[in-house]
């Protein structure tokens, strides 16, 4: 644990973004202060065992301050904030963050956790896995550089699944996956997501026949409708805000009609 605190006179500057750590997020110089759950532990092994093996796409582990707050290295970059810019949304952009992930999944290969090891599990992958995955790879969590992916941020809920999972949710988050009403309120035009899930695909790397990628899609639907609505219930505000602004429950149930509705077209789309 690092004895550190924000150094005198270094004033703290709240990032923008994120929901359940809204306002907590301070970067002070070239670091950034953020605050730790029982799963920092396990994380902080996972992202120092990534930089050791070369892998810089996470960041650096500078250790818990006497607050209690995890202190890491500031990662220079754009994070798209919503609404998102357009110049956010291209395919190449798209394609970009898919080959960042490949790239983790390549990485994290082989890593062991501790023995204590304890991870999240509110969107972890339900058929569980040996891989550890990020799980929330939407744009708030990559930074870029010149329109290119270079880092993937918040590992607040990785935790042990499939890759194919991951993809899925990156997918979801990032073409988007979700019905056109809804897919409109975050971005100033709805692109074409039968398209841009196959520039995830093909950038990614997924094999031919990706009948299963459709599969673990439909799985992933659900999950994150689940830990909105029990953070609702928990009467956490900023879920509270977003809940409201999104349409609650329905939005989730016009997401999963809509892709039912739509499969065998995905199912071209990807083929």
């Amino acid at each position: 644990m690092s004895d550190r605190g924000s150094p005198p006179g270094r004033a703290e500057q709240v990032l923008p973004g994120g929901i359940g750590n809204a306002g907590a997020v301070v970067r002070v110089g070239d670091a950034v202060l953020r605050p730790t759950s029982a799963h920092t532990p396990a994380i902080h092994a996972l992202l120092r065992d990534l930089r050791a093996r070369g892998f810089t796409g996470v960041p650096e582990v500078l250790g818990v301050d006497r607050d209690g707050r995890e202190r890491l290295v500031y990662i220079v970059g754009d994070v798209p904030r919503p609404p998102y810019p357009a110049w956010s949304q291209t395919e190449a952009v798209l394609a970009s963050t898919a080959a960042l992930l490949r790239r983790y999944h390549e990485a994290v290969t082989g890593f062991v956790p501790p023995r204590d090891a304890t991870w999240s599990d509110e969107l972890a992958d339900p058929a569980g896995g040996t891989l550890v995955c990020h799980n929330d790879v939407c744009p708030e969590n990559v930074v870029y550089r010149a329109g290119v992916a270079v880092a993937l941020l918040d590992f607040e809920f990785a935790a042990p699944g499939r890759a194919l999972y991951d993809v899925a949710q990156l997918a979801k988050m990032n073409v988007p996956l979700d019905a056109p009403e809804d897919a409109a309120r975050l971005r100033p035009e709805v692109p074409d997501p039968f398209r841009r899930l196959r520039v995830v695909a093909d950038a990614y790397g997924l094999p031919a026949g990706r009948g299963e990628f459709l599969a673990v899609i439909a799985e992933s639907l659900d999950p994150v409708g689940g830990l909105v609505e029990r953070r609702v219930a928990r009467g956490e505000p900023a879920f509270l805000a977003m809940w409201e602004e999104m349409g609650g429950r329905a939005r989730y149930e016009r997401r999963q009609a809509w892709f039912h509705d739509h499969r065998a077209r995905f199912a071209d789309a990807l083929n």
